[in-house]
């Protein structure tokens, strides 16, 4: 299929290019003659007013449309609050650059009664950084939310996982009409908003509020999609109703309200199920649940950035399976509301509450091969179950005040409070060379624990008399807190020399503790030429305090083990004074800047008497490039260094057996890692045709890249402890390719991938130099026939390879394989069928591992009520009822595959309720201005 779809590339590229004959140009001037920018300029056939191509003029009103076949058009002309123009152009017989004079536009001052616009929809359309899309022009199936929606637009791209791409970037945030939806999750604006109250979608990329305050880009970015909802939803209240319920006792349940008004959003969202659908991303439950706790990192300006590992899989990094299934059985309860004020002309308010609980059932069944210097490598099998459950509360307030013309004040502040208690059970068994057993284990864990997260900032900005010429500061405060308990029991037997037996008894209490402190202040001065410089200064404290005793409880007593017991204390403070000098061009800008960074560490592990203490002193330089060919071409380069620091876990000379077989240790030597990064990327989009290019190349060099080092004893028995080597390298490059063929109502994506990264591996005191090449890519196909049929096929694939250094040992290889297909077929007016087929193919050479999973769900749907807003959907869930889902990962000296229970097949009526019609004012009729135009 992939060869496939390459022939079609490349067959249809010059298939269009054989079309290239003629060159329209002209230019687009308002009533007072002056040049207009940003006007939408068309080419119709004349014979029945259908689109051929359309274009957007400069910056000096000139547009240019090429690749024009002969033939009699009209040329039309749009501009919002201005009389569209028009003018009819019959093209000579020879090839040539016809020049089509001057297109002038007055004020449109007349409203007529009613609405009735005939003629095309311009489905898309480029405004500088800003591609967006007009959401009627894409179909969907009835009842379908955004995330549906976004599946259509050339290029965005919807993962399984609900995750959006942009232009090949993860979209970071979503907003509504500008303004925050219950924080930052994309998720829950994509999968609770539904796609018919969308007007347009808008990709740009977000500046941060001191870029746009001061108009200076700082580089700092952010993929956002912004849903600008129609007119009527502003004006009364829409949202959805579900309820189901299945065989062996699947229900599920979803409400979503929501009343947008002018200066007033409200929303209402409640849902739970038992079928592992979930309405929000696991980043945003492990925000939720204090996982990722809230380290003073990020940019602090100045060129270059500030990294914070807040952690890592001591083991290598088991990555955590966000995939197309939800692994093992979940339940799921959530709800929250969002509602955003503008209090005043010179106030605004954004807040949200969102409470999730999440209950989750594992049965896990792993298989690890294990590389080691030599060929001696050794094979890790585990069978394990977990039951997670975790209660979850989160709160955000903005509240934004304009003192006056020159003065503005912004605080933000949010705060989140979970529970969570979780068991585990395992069983084991480690087999060497020629499958002889070495080691058996079976291990149970205990833990629940309570966390605390606060953080605030306050953000005060001044704009002086002189333009360009601002100040700006931010006081920021985090507060965290955690407190957790647990029990160790496990039972080890040994057998690579005489038969010894192990047997582990604990218990532990930890109480974690955070305060975060930092000021930034910026100062930017005009130099004249649309040149600016830009001074900074950032100050940061980051205070710790560990206390985590384990305590020996095997023999009916409770004595503390002090060198597996931990008390640490450590203050991280931050300097850095930063330089920026910028240069605006109507074609391009610059930036170049440096911030010198110096960090203290100070710390001292009680228990064992050991103190840290650290300096660190960096020069950390950017450089940023951006430069516009056209308005739908664009090109960006950008380079900046940055520093990942260790972690207060990495530097700590403390023992953790929570694993008896996989022992860590900290390494208070550590260094931190400098990092180099070099992006390019590369846009271009063709409106009319729906081609789209975007290209994206990204290079991380690290020095003194920190990696785990191994050491395995002779009971095969694994101790791991962060080391600094001498270098890492990642190359990563994206392409992706997107063109409609008009006449088969269909669209083409073809989005190849490759990856290398290369890293050095520390195993039994060996340096080894390791390769990963990973050659993937998607191809999409979707085919729409008016509103009866929407078909979309797709194939991912993801081949990866890695070569080691070690002597006599075989390098590895696996290839992941993703198929699906689904189609939407409306028939008989009230009815509807949507059959969807999944192929899971995960393939290992190196193990001959091979495991396929089908996956067939079909519903049929009968639409009921007045305007169909009524559903009554029949769904068969996984019809092939394969119970399982798989994960397959390499690292640096293993390969595994893990197999865990999944769904199984299962039957669910559910009605859909749509509250659109019923709730909103405006839905009965049409009002306001009337436009008629025809060709």
């Amino acid at each position: 299929m992939t060869k496939f779809c390459l022939y079609f590339f490349f067959l249809a590229v010059p298939a269009v290019a054989s079309a290239q004959k003629y060159t329209l140009t002209g230019v687009v001037i308002d009533s007072a003659a002056r040049p207009l920018p940003s006007a939408t300029v068309m080419l119709l056939q004349r014979i029945d007013s259908s689109l051929v191509v359309f274009q957007v003029s400069g910056a000096q009103g000139v547009f240019e449309m090429k690749n024009v076949s002969k033939g009699t058009y009209f040329v039309k002309v749009t501009y919002t609050g201005l009389m569209p123009v028009s003018r009819a152009v019959s093209l000579p017989d020879q090839p040539t650059v016809v020049d089509l004079g001057r297109f002038q536009m007055v004020t449109l001052t007349t409203q007529l009664e009613g609405v009735v616009v005939q003629g095309e929809i311009n489905p898309v359309t480029v405004k500088r950084d800003t591609v967006e899309y007009n959401a009627t022009a894409f179909k969907t199936k009835s009842n379908a939310n955004v995330e549906d929606l976004l599946k259509k637009m050339p290029g965005i791209e919807v993962e399984t996982d609900g995750t959006v791409k942009a232009q090949g970037e993860q979209v970071r945030r979503v907003m509504v009409d500008g303004r925050e939806f219950f924080g930052r999750d994309p998720k829950i604006a994509t999968r609770n908003l539904p796609a018919d109250a969308i007007h347009k979608v808008q990709v740009f990329d977000k500046k941060s509020d001191q870029a746009v305050f001061s108009g200076i880009d700082d580089g700092q970015r952010e993929k956002t999609i912004n849903l600008e909802l129609k007119e009527e939803k502003r004006k009364g209240a829409f949202g959805t109703l579900m309820a189901g319920a299945g065989t062996d006792d699947r229900w599920q349940g979803r409400l979503s309200l929501n009343r947008f008004r002018k200066n007033e959003q409200l929303s209402v969202l409640g849902m739970g199920n038992n079928i592992n659908e979930q309405g929000f991303s696991f980043e945003d439950y492990f925000n939720f649940s204090g996982a990722a706790s809230q380290l003073a990192g990020g940019r602090a300006g100045g060129g270059g950035s500030i990294n914070i590992n807040v952690g890592g899989d001591a083991g290598g990094g088991i990555p955590l399976n966000t995939g197309g299934r939800q692994n093992g059985i979940v339940t799921n309860v959530a709800g929250g509301i969002n509602f955003n004020k503008d209090l005043s002309k010179k106030t605004t308010l954004t807040s949200s509450y969102f409470y999730n609980h999440l209950d989750q059932d594992v049965i896990k069944s792993l298989s690890r091969i294990n590389y080691l210097p030599g060929g001696l490598d050794y094979t890790f099998l585990q069978d394990s179950r977990q039951k997670s459950i975790s209660d979850s509360h989160r709160a955000n307030l903005t509240l934004e005040h304009k003192i006056d013309s020159a003065n503005s004040v912004k605080w933000s502040a949010s705060a989140t409070y979970a529970t969570s208690e979780s068991r585990f059970a395992s069983g084991s068994e480690t087999y060497g060379v020629n499958d002889q057993l070495q080691n058996t284990s079976t291990r149970s864990t205990v833990s629940e624990g309570t966390s605390f997260n606060v953080t605030s900032n306050l953000l005060y900005r001044h704009r002086f008399a002189k333009k360009g010429r601002t100040f700006s500061t931010n006081v920021g405060l985090t507060i965290s807190d955690t407190d957790s308990r647990g029990t160790l029991s496990s039972e080890n037997e040994f057998f690579s020399g005489p038969v010894a037996e192990q047997r582990i008894l604990q218990e532990n209490t930890q109480a974690n503790t955070n305060r975060s402190y930092s000021a930034t202040l910026s100062y930017t001065e005009p130099l004249g030429g649309r040149k600016y410089l830009e001074t900074n200064y950032t100050i940061r404290t980051n205070q710790n305090q560990v206390d985590r005793p384990v305590f020996d409880v095997s023999n009916g007593g409770r004595g503390l083990v002090d060198s597996l017991s931990n008390g640490f204390t450590s203050n991280y403070l931050y300097q850095r004074p930063g330089l920026n000098v910028r240069v605006n061009r109507p074609k391009y800008n610059l930036a170049v800047g440096a911030g010198y960074q110096i960090t203290t560490l100070k710390g001292e592990v009680e228990t064992q008497n050991a103190r840290i203490d650290r300096t660190f002193q960096n020069l950390l330089p950017s450089a940023r490039f951006n430069y516009d060919f056209t308005s739908t071409k664009h090109l960006r380069v950008d380079y900046e260094t940055s520093l990942l620091e260790p972690t207060i876990q990495q530097l700590q000379p403390v023992i953790n057996n929570t694993d008896p077989l996989n022992i860590s240790l900290g390494n208070p030597e550590l260094k931190p890692a400098y990092m180099h990064t070099g992006s390019l990327n590369y846009t271009s989009f063709d409106q009319a045709r729906f081609v789209s290019f975007f290209a994206f190349l990204t290079a991380v060099y690290m020095k003194d890249a920190i990696t785990y080092a191994q050491f395995i004893d002779n009971a095969f028995v694994r101790t791991t402890q962060p080391v600094n080597t001498d270098y890492s390298l990642v190359l990563n490059g994206n392409i992706n390719f997107g063109f409609r063929v008009k006449k088969w109502n269909s669209r083409f994506n073809v989005g190849p991938n490759v990856r290398q990264d290369r890293s050095v591996n520390l195993l039994n005191n060996q340096e080894n130099e390791i390769i990963q090449k990973t050659l993937g890519g998607t191809v999409r196909y979707n085919f729409t026939y008016k509103e009866i049929v929407i078909l979309d096929l797709s194939a991912t694939l993801s081949n990866q390879r890695t070569d080691y250094a070690f002597e006599n040992q075989i390098d590895q290889e696996f290839f992941n394989k993703n198929y699906h297909a689904e189609v939407n077929i409306n028939f008989l007016r009230n009815y509807a069928i949507n059959p969807a087929f999944e192929y899971l193919v995960y393939d290992s050479r190196t193990n001959d591992f091979n495991q396929t999973i089908p996956l067939l769900n079909v519903s049929v749907s009968r639409f009921l009520l007045k305007n169909k807003a009524g559903e009554l959907r029949l769904t068969a869930h996984n019809l092939l009822d394969r119970n399982l889902s798989v994960t397959q990962t390499a690292n640096n000296n293993y390969l595994q595959q893990e197999r865990m229970n999944n769904l199984g097949r299962y039957f669910m009526v559910s009605f859909i309720y749509a509250l659109n019609k019923q709730l909103n004012p405006m839905a009965g009729g049409r009002r306001g201005a009337r436009m008629i135009i025809r060709q």
